[in-house]
């Protein structure tokens, strides 16, 4: 038996899909344990890109268990048109899909309140939410009043009693902050979510004891993460975070599996720095540099089609999420945006307006954003790697730069990407250290 966590180390969008996907190559069972459909893997297998926002990434291999855990926050209408997007790509989910019945559900006043929410703010002061009601799904959740969980799904009458006396509650509220505003409907709204609930039935089970079962019955489990290390609501840049612990903090109280059953923490990087929304980024470049990465790296939302912030490798911030999530081997992504760089720079540390050195992570957001990046500058490699299949025949220059990052992030390196195909994932074999 070997359990694995695939955790992002960065703001989200490391390619960590790719690597959940060749994973299952030795992993029976796929388990996302939080966030909502704000998250986006793509997994390109042949002549088809798959596009997965809420359902696990093992999905498009044949036979592997999905688990959604009681972490994610689900919204009906879009789970369900994801489904019918990767059924109709020939994806069977008959068996093998299995939805808590403790996860929260989105529904239609969520996306209401984060519409006010993000509105009523001014534009510096905005998070840059995917306005998927995610956050606020969270807030009633750990609220406790407002929150519905997905079993609750399946009890009409109860249903309806409780979205009464919420739509009472968030429609005056609603109604008197947001403009315009149309009240809803209670009743419509139970019916309609009771309809998403016939068809989710087969899936929606108590996940907890499922996952015990399979952890107990020798099952090679891999957890998926959403987003990013530096988005946790705990460890990352608070404010401009997720709503729910996107490191590998947030696996035990997601899935209900304790961190004592995983044997390894895979941290997913790209071999430069992107984020989304607003917040500090030490490392960003608003030139012609970043322009440069962006295109070549397509650095455009999978699930918002919104252009990233572009910069380079962030060793502090690395650094810190490797530690936060435990990290016990990096696979480092994209390598082959930056073929064609004279010079890449790597942050090594921070410079504070008085001139200190800071080597670690600040959890104030206003002392992050004061520092200057400490870069070291390391030759680049002008040779196309896409074709490379074999450690050893990468550019020595290549080699040199992946294994800086190492020494930086204090974790061993076992993979690099070089494109988007499965074949273009290369092993790096221990000896390399």
């Amino acid at each position: 038996m070997s359990n694995t966590c695939v955790v992002g180390l960065q703001w989200g969008d490391e390619a960590k899909g790719k690597i959940v996907d060749l994973l299952c190559d030795v992993h029976d069972t796929v388990v996302r344990y939080q966030g909502g459909a704000n998250a986006g893997h793509t997994v390109i297998v042949g002549d088809k890109t798959y596009k997965l926002s809420l359902i696990p990434t093992g999905a498009v291999r044949p036979g592997v268990d999905c688990v959604i855990g009681n972490g994610v926050v689900i919204h009906p209408p879009m789970l369900l048109a994801e489904m019918d997007r990767l059924i109709s790509q020939g994806v069977d989910f008959s068996g093998r899909l299995h939805i808590s019945d403790r996860a929260h559900v989105i529904f239609p006043y969520h996306l209401e309140e984060e519409r006010w929410s993000e509105e009523s703010n001014s534009s510096s002061e905005r998070l840059g939410t995917t306005r998927r009601g995610i956050g606020p799904c969270y807030k009633d959740k750990v609220g406790r009043v407002h929150g519905i969980r997905m079993g609750e799904l399946f009890r009409p009458d109860h249903l309806r009693e409780r979205l009464g006396r919420v739509l009472e509650f968030k429609n005056r509220i609603l109604g008197a902050t947001l403009k315009p505003f149309e009240p809803m409907n209670a009743d419509a709204i139970c019916d309609e979510y009771l309809g998403y609930a016939e068809r989710l039935r087969p899936y929606v089970t108590d996940t907890a004891a499922w996952m015990a079962s399979a952890v107990k019955g020798g099952r090679n489990i891999l957890f998926e993460g959403a987003q990013g290390s530096l988005l946790d609501i705990d460890y990352g840049t608070f404010p401009y975070v997720t709503s729910s612990n996107s490191s590998a903090a947030g696996l035990g109280t997601g899935s209900g599996v304790h961190a004592r059953h995983i044997d390894n923490w895979v941290g997913i990087v790209k071999a430069y720095t992107t984020r989304v929304g607003g917040g500090p980024f030490p490392t960003e470049l608003d030139n012609e540099i970043g322009q440069r990465i962006r295109d070549r790296g397509r650095e455009y939302g999978t699930v918002t089609g919104r252009p990233r912030r572009c910069g380079w490798f962030d060793a502090v911030a690395v650094r810190h999420s490797a530690w936060v999530s435990g990290a016990t081997e990096l696979s480092v992504m994209l390598l082959d945006v930056l073929s064609g760089f004279e010079t890449i720079r790597v942050c090594t540390g921070y410079r504070r307006p008085d001139g200190t050195l800071l080597d670690w992570f600040p959890a104030c957001l206003e002392e992050l954003g004061q520092v200057t990046p400490v870069y070291h500058d390391l030759p680049g490699w002008s040779e196309d790697v896409t074709g490379v299949r074999n450690w050893n025949d990468f550019p020595a220059n290549f080699r040199n730069y992946v294994r800086f990052l190492a020494e930086q992030v204090d974790v061993p390196v076992r993979r690099v990407s070089v494109g988007p195909e499965r074949t273009q994932t290369v092993a790096v074999p221990a000896g390399s250290w």
